[in-house]
């Protein structure tokens, strides 16, 4: 699609969904998804272009179920489609009142334990947590703010960490571990307490190997990692979740990937 951003141009259809008789299946929602041997419940249904909500799964990086917006029925049963490997036969219960009901409860607290103030951030328009409250429907924060204090760190000349506005869905520790192979990020504490420190003598930015080209510095659903000085290169309203839903952003990084992956 000549012109095309590279997100509209991965927008694009380029393929259907995939069965064969030979695969095994399972069921979500009543309807028949083929898997193949290794794959998760996650994997299975985006293949078949069935979308779970999550915010810290990655195509192609481990999954560590921490945003918990993936958690699926299966039988009396709560569990993380994004940890539980696919199996024969499964009845899986995905799209229903009751767990949106909890997803969007979930979405409020991760908004009210950080400092997510949509009009005045730089990510606006491209952040996969306000385009999951926008999924949702969520319309209020509903709990009380937590209005955290956290470090700031803008060492670094090119790349900004607000760890204000950090999920805890540890994509940037993952890929720099398995993409970017640096081992720039790590989750510290436990709970409440967990949060991002940066793996340098100083446990500053500018003295990590991190470079503005590191998948890392990029994943960031939120806005806690930032390129300097571009925030508002797109105007708001033709940013990504301006124009798309993150169900079919979802789906489509889920496809690239697949296709990337076949033609390496």
């Amino acid at each position: 699609m000549p012109g095309a951003s590279p997100i509209e141009t991965m927008l694009q259809p380029t393929r259907t969904n995939m069965m064969s008789t030979s695969l095994p299946t399972l069921r979500i929602d009543e309807q028949e998804i083929p898997f193949e041997t290794g794959q998760t419940i996650m994997d299975a249904a985006l293949a078949a272009d069935v979308y779970i909500p999550h915010l810290c799964h990655y195509p192609g990086l481990p999954p560590s179920g921490n945003c918990r917006l993936c958690v699926v029925e299966i039988g009396n049963r709560s569990t993380a489609a994004c940890i539980t490997p696919a199996c024969a036969g499964q009845e899986i219960r995905n799209n229903t009142p009751t767990l949106n009901e909890a997803r969007k409860a979930i979405t409020q607290m991760l908004f009210i334990e950080g400092n997510h103030i949509c009009p005045t951030c730089e990510k606006t328009g491209n952040c996969k947590l306000q385009a999951m409250d926008y999924f949702l429907g969520m319309l209020d924060d509903h709990f009380p703010q937590f209005y955290p204090s956290r470090e700031l760190d803008a060492s670094h000349p090119r790349i900004l960490l607000d760890r204000s506005r950090c999920i805890v869905c540890d994509l940037c520790v993952r890929a720099s571990r398995e993409i970017d192979r640096k081992n720039v990020f790590v989750i510290a504490g436990r709970g409440t307490q967990a949060h991002l420190m940066v793996n340098s003598p100083s446990g500053k930015l500018v003295d990590s190997t991190i470079d503005v080209t590191d998948v890392a510095t990029t994943i960031c659903p939120v806005g806690a990692i930032l390129i300097k000085e571009q925030g508002y290169q797109t105007p708001i309203g033709q940013r990504i979740y301006d124009q798309h839903t993150i169900r079919e952003t979802a789906l489509q990084e889920n496809m690239s990937t697949r296709t990337k992956n076949d033609g390496d």
